[in-house]
Formats: C-alpha cells, sequence, structure tokens
C-alpha cells in the first residue's frame, strides 16, 4: 500500500475572490455577483457579449512580478503570482527539510498569456513592429511551470500539462507520481487561465457560449461562460489535513470536443479514483460536477454520475459562480473540495432555473443551504475535456483514514 499523500497551503483567485474566507463565504452562499457581461473580448459569430467569470480587480489588484521575472509578466502569471503566496511558509519548511532540488512544479493550463500575444499582434498590425515590452515567453504554454518555479526558488522537476479543461486536473496526477516515482519529495501543482480572444472566440464558433448565466443541468441549458483565475497548493507526504486519496484518468477518444453520449470515459475515470482511493461509490459524501452547461456535456456526466453513484451523494456543478476556467477549472474543482472537506457539512449549491430536464439521469442536487449534518469524510471533483479527455480527483480528510 502506497504511503499517503498530503496536499497544504491552498491558494485560490477567481470570480469569487482573492482570499479563501472570501472565496468559501460567497460559494457557500451562492454568490453570482462575480459574473459580468464582457465588453472586452467580442464572441466570434455573435454581437452580444457573453457573461464571465473575470476576476475583479476594482477594489484588489494584482501583485506585479518581481523584476527579475519581468519577462514573464502577463495577467495569467499574475494569477500565479497571487496563488501562490499562501503557499510560501509552508514551501519554507519543506526546502528546509528536502532541498530546493527535490521540489517540482506541475502547472495546468490551456491560455498561458495568449491574451498578451493578440494585444502584441494587435500592435504589430499596426505599428508595423511588436511593442518592446512584449516577449514570447509570457504565452508560452509550458511557461507558468517555469515562472512558478523561478518565482519560489524551488529546482526540481517543472513542466506544465496542457490538455484543455483537465489540465490542472491531469497535473494533480502527475505531481503524485513525480513523489511516488522518488523523483520529488515535494510538488508545487495547480493551474491558471485567463481570458482571452481565442478561447471566447473559438467556443463561440462552436456555438457554445450561453448568453445569459449558465444553468447546468437544466432542460434549457445553452451552454458556458467562460472563467478565469488560479488554484495552487503543494503536495508531499508531509502529514497534513487534506489528503489527495486518489485520482483517475482515461481517454475515450471518441469526438474532438463532444463527450462519449454513453458516459464510458468519465465514468472510468471516476472508477479509478475510487479504486486509487481504496473507497467504494457509497463512501463518497459529495461529488463536484464538471457540469459546463452546455447540452451534450450535461447529459453525459448525468448518465455517468448516474450509472458510478446512483442517486445518493449530494453533487453540485459551481460554475454559475465562477465560470468555466477551462485549464484551471480541475484544480479550482479541488480547491472547491479542498473548501468543502473544512466546511462542517455545507455544500455548494448547484444553481440553476429548477427546470427539470426528464431526459437527463436523476441526481441529488444540492440547493443552497444543503448540508450533510456533519463534516464530511471524502468528496470526488470531476473534469472533462475535448478529446474525450477525463479525470476524477478524491480528497479526504486525514482523520477519517
Amino acid at each position: 500500500m502506497k504511503s499517503p499523500v498530503y496536499l497544504h497551503a491552498l491558494g485560490m483567485i477567481n470570480a469569487l475572490g482573492h482570499d479563501l474566507p472570501g472565496i468559501a463565504a460567497r460559494l457557500f452562499a451562492g454568490d453570482t455577483t462575480g459574473m459580468q457581461t464582457c465588453q472586452d473580448w467580442p464572441t466570434a459569430g455573435t454581437a452580444l457579449a457573453p457573461i464571465v467569470g473575470a476576476v475583479r480587480l476594482a477594489d484588489h489588484e494584482l501583485p506585479p512580478l518581481p523584476a527579475r521575472l519581468k519577462r514573464y509578466d502577463c495577467r495569467n502569471n499574475r494569477f500565479l503570482v497571487a496563488a501562490a503566496e499562501p503557499l510560501r511558509a509552508v514551501l519554507a519548511q519543506h526546502i528546509q527539510r528536502y532541498g530546493a532540488t527535490r521540489i517540482g512544479v506541475v502547472i495546468g493550463t490551456s491560455t498561458s498569456g495568449i491574451a498578451e500575444g493578440e494585444a502584441a499582434l494587435r500592435t504589430l498590425a499596426a505599428d508595423g513592429a511588436l511593442p518592446a515590452h512584449y516577449h514570447y515567453i509570457q504565452q508560452a504554454l509550458g511557461a507558468p511551470a517555469q515562472f512558478v518555479a523561478e518565482l519560489l526558488g524551488v529546482h526540481g522537476p517543472a513542466y506544465a500539462i496542457s490538455t484543455a479543461c483537465t489540465s490542472s486536473a491531469k497535473a494533480f496526477g502527475a505531481a503524485r507520481r513525480l513523489i511516488d516515482n522518488g523523483i520529488c519529495d515535494a510538488v508545487v501543482t495547480g493551474g491558471a487561465d485567463a481570458l482571452c480572444a481565442l478561447t471566447l472566440g473559438g467556443f463561440g464558433a462552436l456555438e457554445s457560449l450561453s448568453q445569459s448565466l449558465s444553468r447546468p443541468m437544466s432542460r434549457n441549458r445553452d451552454g458556458i461562460n467562460i472563467g478565469e483565475g488560479a488554484m495552487l497548493c503543494l503536495m508531499s507526504r508531509t502529514p497534513g489535513d487534506i489528503v489527495f486519496s486518489g485520482i483517475g484518468e482515461s481517454s475515450d477518444a471518441h469526438h474532438i470536443s463532444a463527450p462519449a453520449p454513453d458516459g464510458s470515459g468519465a465514468i472510468e475515470a471516476m472508477r479509478a479514483a475510487l479504486r486509487d482511493a481504496g473507497l467504494a461509490p457509497s463512501q463518497i459524501d459529495y461529488v463536484h460536477l464538471h457540469a459546463t452547461g452546455t447540452p451534450k456535456n450535461d447529459a453525459m456526466e448525468s448518465l455517468a454520475t448516474h450509472t458510478c453513484f446512483g442517486a445518493a451523494p449530494w453533487v453540485s456543478g459551481t460554475k454559475p459562480m465562477t465560470g468555466h476556467l477551462l485549464g484551471a477549472a480541475g484544480a479550482t474543482g479541488v480547491g472547491i473540495c479542498w473548501l468543502t472537506l473544512e466546511a462542517d457539512g455545507r455544500l455548494p449549491p448547484h444553481l440553476w432555473d429548477g427546470d427539470v430536464d426528464a431526459a437527463l439521469s436523476p441526481l441529488r442536487l444540492a440547493s443552497l443551504g444543503t448540508t450533510l449534518g456533519r463534516a464530511p469524510r471524502h468528496v470526488m471533483t470531476n473534469a472533462y475535456a475535448f478529446g474525450g479527455n477525463n479525470a476524477s480527483v478524491v480528497l479526504s480528510r486525514t482523520e477519517v483514514l
């Protein structure tokens, strides 16, 4: 039996806020005020601006990058600076114990700093030259991991995973494998994505954007709201309060963008995560759904979740509060499950219009104020991506193992 792996020092930033107490309070209150009409990145194929989960900066500026790292400067990496701050104290302890060369970095992303690349190309088209402050490393997909390693002063393996919406969920699996195989003693892991025209235009071209607040699992669901933000934490074998109990990954390769209608890949990922955690489906107290609000994803996910769990555990999707963070969605789901494990039974509400789709498999959707009546023991979060890429993560509280 493998020694347990623990998660330490959660850092998050998204449309719900910039600090954990604020994010938790708004999460369990079902606060959607972070979702806003976006005029800056017009959707391809429509004159209507979508609703997005943008990080609000009116009362909180993103932290600047250190001068030595200015070549990395972009919105995406500033999110990572904010998410990395809570890690510094526990990371210092791990560096002292293991050495900086034994600590790695694995980051999931799908956009990196592409917004800065878009702005640079507009300047090139207008002026005939790229702006002086632009550097390709701002948008390189592997750059966020390299940046975090330099920011935090760790020298183990550092790389990024980009598998669309499972990127940062899979980062946790990669991080644990580095530890299990003796390559690292600790890994900084998570994900980040920033809003950009490429993703908004791309999902607009796929006719997958909702022009209102998304309604996951509703008969009236019509698409997603794109979000942005970051989540980071430290994984190691040093005992802590949150156990990374299991991960399951699969690739059904059904279609370049549509999920397999029978949910086979999602089912395998969930069952693999349960096997890895050594748990039965009945032991999972809460499932955090991917729940994008698109017709095909929700149909697949309701079938897959019902197949694995029936209608027994409470479930919810939280994207009407954060937007869909794409490459950062999986890590954000891990963060939300972490907060749920610490919440004495309160569950994130599933926000929708309440119009049941009889064609969907029945699920036990948590509403505002739903509570287990006790602290949860084991929770699962799911992420599904283009190309039939699926990932499921199980977290547990230490005292129940």
